[in-house]
């Protein structure tokens, strides 16, 4: 199978007790569960059998311990973390409603996901083709910024397949928005684009969804995929408009739902490419981006029936069985 390579934020979510707005007579507790965008895609990968690396830095601390422990115990090659005493590993505390949505409250910046430069890149770390996988929340300071817009060209010159998550946490921006001009930088960086259509209508502005996703195609995107929580998922390419259904399920915690989602559509394309490379025609072949999206879509429902981002995360015998 050809690698997966996750490069981005590794924090720790520290999950409430209370859903909504019931509180019963325990006090509120919050209980630790291995996550971050990125490292959830890296453990989707893994437990679906494919090959998976993660780029990024942890703190010298408890929580940094924490995370190292948990992608290695998934199966995630972590040659490619970096360890430093200059900054904490992240948190995100977070609230769940009665439906199993969240919020975040992030502590970040300061982080040690943040201080991540093109210097601490693996030597030949793109030389043999992969599936390179971002998120736009590496772009929420000027230096971590740059290092992500340098890796996505180098991966993308070196013959990758590049995966964008747009994945918009707005309250690690300092002006309490995301940075449309920059985040649509990222965007027009990837081979694969995923977004929900919350995001896809916040990055257009006052441009028609169409008029907008027909820029993306041609700075370069040959598939956007947008979700839209339990309803029907878009797949558009300069040929294809399709709609798939995703399977009902009783939602418990969204917190990985999307990155499970990438993930399964990331392993199928790691599966079809096997280890001679990138195909040409991947994006043309309507048959399988509609199985692919359908493997994603379970993969997406199997993880918000449960808690947590990790343990919530498929294998392949999970899929079998829902």
């Amino acid at each position: 199978m050809t690698p997966v390579i996750a490069f981005g934020e590794a924090l720790v979510d520290m999950l409430s007790s209370r859903l909504g707005e019931s509180t019963g007579d325990a006090p509120e507790t919050f209980t630790p569960y291995a996550g971050g965008a990125p490292a959830n895609v890296a453990v989707a990968c893994a437990r679906l059998g494919v090959p998976s690396r993660f780029l990024g830095m942890l703190g010298e601390d408890h929580f940094g311990d924490f995370l190292a422990a948990e992608l290695a115990a998934q199966g995630v090659d972590t040659s490619g973390v970096l360890r430093t005493r200059e900054a904490r590993t992240a948190l995100a505390f977070v609230s769940r409603d009665a439906a199993g949505e969240r919020t975040f409250d992030f502590y970040r910046p300061p982080a040690a996901d943040l201080l991540y430069r093109l210097e601490h890149l693996p030597a030949g770390v793109f030389a043999d083709p992969a599936i390179v996988h971002f998120c736009t929340n590496s772009l929420t300071e000027p230096e971590i910024a740059d290092t992500t817009l340098a890796m996505a060209e180098m991966a993308r010159r070196a013959g990758c397949l590049v995966s964008v998550d747009a994945n918009l946490r707005h309250n690690l921006w300092e002006s309490g928005t995301a940075d449309i001009a920059l985040v649509t930088r990222l965007l027009d960086a990837a081979d694969l684009l995923k977004l929900s259509a919350e995001e896809l209508d916040y990055l257009r502005a006052d441009h028609p969804r169409d008029a907008w996703l027909a820029q993306r195609l041609a700075a370069g995107v040959k598939v956007a995929v947008i979700t839209d929580g339990p309803g029907e998922v878009r797949l558009h390419t300069a040929r294809l408009d399709d709609r798939v259904t995703p399977p009902p399920v009783n939602a418990v915690d969204t917190t990985a739902g999307g990155d499970a989602f990438i993930g399964g559509l990331l392993a199928e394309l790691a599966g079809r490419f096997g280890e001679s490379g990138i195909d040409a025609d991947w994006h043309q072949d309507s048959v399988f981006l509609a199985r692919a999206v359908d493997t994603a879509c379970r993969c997406g429902a199997h993880a918000v029936a449960r808690p947590g981002a990790y343990v919530a995360l498929p294998t392949r015998d999970d899929l079998s069985r829902l």
